[in-house]
């Protein structure tokens, strides 16, 4: 275990005075410190990343934070996924911290990550003085032209909002602006802190109103307009409804309110990226509905249902078994974060947040109905099979019974991310997976975010499943196994060896990709 951080009385005293500061007199602190207390409001409890130049003055205020610890990277890249993993497991925001241009691009594949699967995410940025960035002259970490706007210009096709922090008048409004977007958008956002501004003072007077994760004021009128016409669709059902959970339902924190609603009794499922929205020892849930390759029975039930109701729906090729859904769009509701969508009629501004509790309301009388419809059970059956070969139709219903509640289940791009859709988890669990981006070693660097989060929210173990092929391809982001073990963090990792890229010879051809890896006899020296 790592040893606890120590502070002087000089710095402890600095972040109580700031603390006594901003609730009490809305005096002065530094633009540094105000981020660092907006961070603190939000739950951040870890920033990752990697110490360049441009960001040392600030990473000396939260190497010096009594309650947010520094975790330095082997490499921008790994921090980036590690900020993903974080954010996934405690239902925040992540943040990675880097210095300007060489740090931030190589941070970039992993935001661009966390934008595709909707993870939020704080992509900040230490960058010259704000002299410098007005004067541009021949700066090391620069492309050698002038052109210092060239990494904002490609941060923005990543992030869903950026904030450039050019003075001290605007600074605590533009840092609000772009968390906000970050927590009620799922989606990374980009930040800029020149150098000389980090100790630049501003009021704290606007740390006395927290940011707030809840959606916008909807329009009551159109949201009881379309209350009553989805309360129309399941009486016009007569009972045969289900309830489908997808990826936006976690990514959205509508969880808690999604699992009042099923109590209702009709039949839910989820699907491989909404998995572990619900509790998948709840009476009523059928399993995972995974297109053409689901279950029969799970695919009978869904697609034979007069009224599908889809949570969060995020149709990507993978997450659909390649667009295989039978789901008529005649008999489906969509309950999307900022619209809902009946039929084809879309109505903007009536989220899911705000619907679902009143949903619920709604639709309790029909629980003694929809108490008696039946559900598939899903199980995990470990088949006898009469060989030595650990075959997956074996393997992964056994992991299952190896599973415990509460446990954060990590897995790669590849076979682990549709093998696990397919067991059952204990009550608590979470899935971890990047089903849509599907970035090959992403799994190592969130690894090491995840077993952070879940080791301060006190979940249970952190396992991750993970192919030879990919701890191959990601030499990087393996490298953080170091950081591991100096953070203390001890999870356990399925490394499955294949000999080799098992998918990719299955597509192509089972003698191609055979000599690209090193053999385990070879390293170990090995021959019998």
């Amino acid at each position: 275990m790592a040893a606890p951080k120590l502070f002087s009385l000089d710095n402890a005293s600095r972040f109580q005075r700031a603390a006594f500061n901003f609730k009490d007199h809305g005096a002065n602190i530094t633009i540094g410190d105000y981020l660092l207390a907006r961070l603190e409001q939000l739950g951040v409890t870890h920033i990752f990343g990697v110490p360049g130049d441009f960001n040392l003055g600030f990473l000396d205020l939260v190497e010096d934070h009594p309650t947010i610890e520094w975790v330095g990277n082997c490499n921008e890249l790994n921090a980036s996924y590690a900020a993903d993993g974080y954010a996934r497991v405690n239902n925040t925001i992540g943040v990675v911290l880097t210095t300007f241009g060489v740090g931030e691009l190589s941070a970039i594949n992993g935001i661009a990550g966390a934008y595709s699967e909707m993870v939020p995410v704080l992509n900040l940025v230490g960058v010259p003085s704000t002299t410098q960035l007005e004067s541009k002259p021949l700066l090391h970490h620069t492309l050698g032209d002038g052109r210092f706007e060239a990494y904002n210009l490609a941060a923005q096709h990543f992030t869903f909002s950026q904030a450039f922090l050019k003075d001290q008048e605007h600074a605590p409004k533009e840092i609000d602006r772009v968390l906000i977007d970050c927590i009620t958008q799922a989606r990374p956002v980009y930040l800029t802190l020149p150098t000389d501004l980090v100790s630049a003072r501003i009021s704290s007077q606007r740390l006395r109103t927290p940011l707030t994760r809840n959606p916008p004021v909807e329009d009551p009128k159109l949201q009881s307009f379309v209350l009553d016409l989805v309360v129309k669709h399941f009486q016009e059902a007569e009972r045969d409804a289900v309830v489908l959970v997808d990826a936006c339902a976690i990514r959205h924190n509508v969880k808690d309110e999604i699992n009042e609603l099923v109590k209702i009794g009709f039949p839910v499922f989820t699907t491989p990226m909404g998995k572990t929205a619900v509790n998948e020892n709840f009476e009523y849930y059928g399993g995972v509905y995974f297109g053409s390759i689901s279950r029969p029975e799970i695919k009978e039930k869904v697609e034979s249902a007069k009224l599908v109701l889809c949570v969060g729906p995020l149709k990507t090729d993978l997450n659909t078994a390649n667009f295989s859904y039978n789901i008529q769009v005649e008999r489906s509701i969509e309950l999307h974060s900022d619209r809902t969508k009946i039929q084809s009629a879309v109505f903007t501004g009536v989220g899911m947040k705000n619907l679902i509790p009143k949903l619920t309301e709604r639709l309790k009388f029909i629980h003694p109905a929809a108490s008696t419809l039946s559900v598939p059970k899903f199980l995990n059956l470990v088949p006898h099979e009469e060989t030595n070969i650990v075959t997956h139709d074996f393997f992964w219903p056994r992991v299952g019974e190896f599973f415990r509640p509460k446990d954060v289940i990590v897995t790669e791009t590849s076979s682990p991310n549709f093998a696990i859709p397919d067991i059952a988890l204990p009550e608590g669990s979470i899935l971890v997976s990047q089903l849509l981006w599907g970035s090959i070693g992403w799994s190592v660097g969130s690894l090491l975010g995840a077993s952070l989060a879940a080791k301060k929210k006190g979940l249970g173990r952190c396992i991750l499943f993970i192919g030879d092929g990919s701890i191959s391809i990601s030499q990087l982001s393996v490298q953080e196994l170091s950081t591991m073990m100096r953070v203390g963090v001890t999870p356990i990792i399925f490394l499955l060896n294949n000999s080799g890229y098992t998918v990719e010879r299955y597509i192509r051809g089972m003698t191609r990709y055979v000599s690209t890896l090193f053999d385990r006899n070879t390293l170990t020296g090995d021959e019998g």
